[in-house]
């Protein structure tokens, strides 16, 4: 089975304390790794201004998660992701080789 590259942005609410939030983080690495996804690189930004605003806030903390998985892995962690709380926005993307 061949390993692509995707990237997954995630941007946290900033309404939350740092543990919640890295609690969160923690959840979304583990679903990434439950779903057959090997991290190869997170990339933190911290505290951003959002382009708009996103259920009255204005600010999110953003994440940039690399994995190599199989094909189907990025569906199953975004059907997850979708329902997680403290997430405001994700977006997972293939990476060019």
């Amino acid at each position: 089975m061949t390993m692509t590259k995707y990237e997954l942005a995630v941007v946290i609410s900033a309404k939350l304390d740092d543990d919640a939030r890295t609690d969160a983080l923690e959840k979304v690495k583990e679903l990434v790794v439950r779903y057959g996804g090997e991290i190869t690189n997170i990339d933190e930004w911290g505290k951003r201004r959002l382009a708009y605003e996103i259920q009255k806030m204005r600010e999110g903390y953003y994440y940039f998660i690399q994995f190599d998985a199989a094909s189907d892995t990025p569906a199953e962690i975004e059907r997850r992701i979708r329902i997680m709380e403290p997430v405001i926005r994700y977006l997972c993307v293939k990476q060019d080789a």
